[in-house]
């Protein structure tokens, strides 16, 4: 046997200094996988990467930065002849530390607390991180007014061709209803998004260095048996204010019980503040942020690019429904967002 889900593991492998006693797929897409090492003392994990070489020099730089600024990230086992992965034909390869310990829960208060502190840690970590020279990192810093122009645009295209239709089908008939709303939110998150704070924040990171892990949620934290949280899936991370971050995360965390919350949102800035004091400033971009319907889009986006063939018609009207009720539950605190911001910042909880 030469190879694994037509991967060459044995090349791979070779070039580390382990016997391997076993191989054990755990997810695999065309470009990427993951495989459990197991060896006669311990497990590993090989990963195969879908970035290009100089994209992965300058993720395992960031990684690099921020396990030295106290993050725990897996590290990376170097192979024989010292260097951090194995390329063959142009794909990377990597080998991490295995970590036991399981995925933290946001419905349990202790875990939330932990999730939330870490990504404050994972932001105040950041500072002073620069891209090595020859590595091509990932930027999204200053770009979100071009870029959720073109995204609310994009669907503002399938809302009018939906008007022009003789007949519509359930998914063109709840775009009609519900898309003008959320338009309008969308140009104002980007009309505010033209004022003095987002662009000063811009021009802190560019000065500091920052970066954005893009996925930090509880599937990519592990949870070890003293309550360490260790950051798992580094492979999207960006160079970007910590706002991105923060709106992701609180996303998760207010959809995984199907609504927003006023109360769950006042403790996210609490816990957060406690580890990465943000400006009042800072917390009206994230405003903003949460105020562009990501999440409603993203369902439509979804649907009319057909960008998951298995899906039925009836999964996608499900999709974009429960979007769409799930994004008008913000309202409260859009309007309350300021005083409970200013409370939080001004009386130090812990």
């Amino acid at each position: 046997m030469t190879s694994i889900n037509h991967e060459p593991l044995f090349d791979v492998l070779s070039q580390y200094d382990i016997k391997v006693v076993s191989i054990r797929n755990e997810t695999y897409k065309d470009k990427k996988g993951v495989w459990w090492i197991q060896t006669p003392d311990e497990y590993r994990i090989l990963k195969k990467i879908s970035n290009s070489e100089d994209t992965f020099k300058y993720i395992l730089s960031a990684a690099s930065h921020l396990r030295k600024n106290g993050v725990n990230i897996p590290s990376v086992y170097k192979t024989k002849d010292g260097k951090d992965y194995v390329n063959i034909d142009g794909t990377c390869y990597v080998l991490f530390e295995a970590v036991e310990g399981k995925s933290p829960s946001y419905s349990l208060p202790e875990d939330f607390k932990a999730i939330v502190k870490e990504l404050a840690r994972f932001h105040a970590a950041s500072a002073g991180f620069s891209p090595l020279e020859g590595t091509k990192p990932k930027i999204h810093l200053g770009k979100w007014i071009e870029q959720y122009t073109e995204q609310v645009e994009d669907m503002n295209k399938f809302y009018q061709a939906e008007l022009e239709k003789t007949e519509n089908d359930k998914i063109g008939k709840v775009i009609i209803e519900e898309f003008p709303a959320f338009y309008e939110r969308a140009k104002q998150a980007i009309e505010g998004l033209k004022g003095k704070e987002y662009q000063d924040w811009v021009e802190k990171v560019k000065s500091h260095g920052g970066l954005c892990h893009q996925d930090f949620a509880a599937g990519n934290l592990l949870k070890n048996s003293t309550g360490k949280i260790f950051v798992l899936d580094t492979d999207s991370i960006t160079i970007d204010i910590p706002a991105r971050d923060i709106r992701k995360l609180l996303n998760k965390i207010m959809k995984k019980s199907g609504r927003w919350d006023t109360e769950t949102f006042r403790k996210f800035v609490r816990f957060y503040q406690s580890e990465n004091p943000l400006d009042y400033s800072e917390w009206k971009v994230v405003k903003l942020d949460l105020m562009f319907p990501h999440l409603f889009l993203g369902a439509m986006n979804k649907f009319y690019y057909q960008r998951d063939k298995e899906w039925s018609f009836e999964k996608y009207l499900k999709r974009i429904t429960e979007m769409t009720a799930f994004e008008k539950t913000i309202a409260p605190l859009l309007e309350n967002f300021d005083s409970i911001v200013y409370e939080e910042i001004n009386q130090r909880k812990d």
